[in-house]
């Protein structure tokens, strides 16, 4: 029995570490796509950063 619980307990880590990281996944590329269209889209006049650091 506890081999059995062992094994579920690990599929169950697995699969929430699986979701967490997928969700990474997409917050790491929406700010990547921020970060670009911040690139991409500077003021006209400074010529500086979008950003302030």
């Amino acid at each position: 029995m506890v081999p059995l619980l062992l094994v579920l307990l690990l599929v169950l880590i697995l699969v929430g570490a699986g979701f967490a990281l997928k969700i990474l996944w997409w917050v790491a590329i929406a700010v990547l796509a921020l970060w670009l269209i911040g690139f991409v889209a500077r003021p006209a006049g400074g010529g500086g950063r979008w950003y302030r650091w």
